[in-house]
């Protein structure tokens, strides 16, 4: 954790161009991070992540909005 706090103080969230950081969460005891990211292709996060994956862990879930969700779901 105090890797990942000195890189981010270093060089920010180092993102690629069209990758928006949204918000972040983290858990009380610092072990996760929570991370609502908005981007055009799988492969802009991938390039992000590649940037952080010798100090972290990712789990990438995608998600779209209720109302997007609902339109397709009739």
């Amino acid at each position: 954790m105090k890797k990942v706090g000195e890189r981010f103080k270093e060089k920010g969230r180092m993102l690629p161009e069209g990758v928006i950081h949204h918000a972040s969460w983290m858990t009380p005891s610092g072990e996760k991070c929570f991370q609502l990211m908005e981007v055009p292709n799988r492969e802009s996060l991938n390039e992000w992540t590649s940037k952080w994956e010798d100090l972290v862990e990712f789990e990438i879930v995608p998600v779209v909005t209720s109302a997007e969700f609902w339109a397709k779901a009739k």
